[in-house]
């Protein structure tokens, strides 16, 4: 049973704890503690899948991770993904091991879309690698720009009422019905209704890039969730 504090206002705003969770989520999946030391061996299967990533020195330049912590990643990734390629599938059926009691396929498309950037229906090791980058150690801009990408679902700058009800009825699916407190029916577009109350300043029924950072900024349950998982790796 999953203990949700459903009362709190940073989820109620947005989930915004939800969407850092997944990209820890898929580091626990993924083995991420193995925390060895170096080999050459990483270096060779660097070269060696089907999709060759790009050199060490490139991605600790491009993100925000060491050499080291990069070394690591890719040496969890590989025993997930021997190919070098995830396709959305693939991502559906990790994604789903986490939360057994729901249906977390929908959610899993959502963060799927938000993490292939280039939108060529799979993700690399490098739109791994520069996904979680943000998540775990992107300025606060960078990491809410991220959350607006993930709840723009169309890419048109704009957050609408369908839109953020699709991403909020996609979480309560995949929690299931076993959390606790019990989950109402109603509660998605009781949080939908708050989060436009809150976000939709000049109230024409969207939310813009804007209106979300700035709202984000000024509430300090959402910059709390912001900082969760700095530190993880």
């Amino acid at each position: 049973m999953w203990d949700i504090n459903w009362e709190s206002e940073g989820l109620q705003t947005f989930g915004i704890v939800l969407i850092l969770c997944a990209g820890l989520k898929i580091l626990h999946v993924l083995g991420f503690i193995d925390m060895s030391e170096d080999s050459a061996e990483d270096e060779l299967e660097l070269a060696t899948v089907r999709h060759r990533p790009e050199a060490l020195d490139k991605l600790e330049a491009q993100s925000k991770f060491s050499r080291k912590e990069l070394q690591v990643l890719y040496r969890s990734f590989k025993n997930e993904c021997p190919s070098g390629i995830v396709n959305e599938d693939n991502f559906k059926e990790i994604y789903a091991q986490f939360f057994p009691q729901g249906d977390a396929s929908t959610y899993a498309h959502f963060l799927f879309n938000a993490f292939d950037t280039d939108h060529n229906g799979s993700l690399s090791f490098e739109d791994f690698v520069m996904g979680l980058s943000v998540l775990l150690r992107g300025t606060i801009n960078e990491k809410l720009y991220w959350a607006f990408n993930l709840y723009d679902i169309n890419k048109d700058g704009y957050i609408t009422k369908e839109e953020m009800l699709d991403i909020m009825r996609s979480i309560y699916d995949m929690m299931g019905k076993y959390t606790h407190p019990a989950v109402q029916d109603e509660a998605p577009l009781e949080h939908v209704e708050k989060f436009f109350q809150k976000m939709d300043k000049n109230k024409d029924g969207v939310v813009t890039i804007d209106e979300f950072m700035d709202t984000c900024k000024t509430d300090d349950s959402i910059m709390q969730s912001m900082h969760l998982f700095e530190h993880i790796i």
